[in-house]
């Protein structure tokens, strides 16, 4: 019988493997920030399912969250003095 903690990072494995393909694949840059935020976040799930609360809580935190707000940041930064 496969553990159940098994089966579940396998899935959180296969949606950070998807979300990584969007994020490659996509020709907007607003959609390829997003996915890869999404792929810092089941990063974060999966070092929770590994007993790594620590380690999860700081890739949230910084992976996941400071990360994808400062991109989104300098992007709009770049379009308004694009503007000019």
């Amino acid at each position: 019988m496969i553990p159940l903690s098994f089966l579940l990072a396998l899935l959180v494995c296969a949606g950070a493997l998807i979300a990584a393909g969007v994020a490659l694949a996509t020709a907007s840059r607003a959609t390829a920030v997003l996915g890869a935020g999404l792929v810092s976040l089941f990063a974060s799930v999966l070092f929770v399912i590994l007993a790594a609360p620590d380690v999860a809580m700081t890739e949230a935190a910084i992976g996941s969250g400071l990360t994808t707000f400062l991109f989104f940041f300098v992007m709009g930064r770049i379009r308004r003095e694009g503007g000019k």
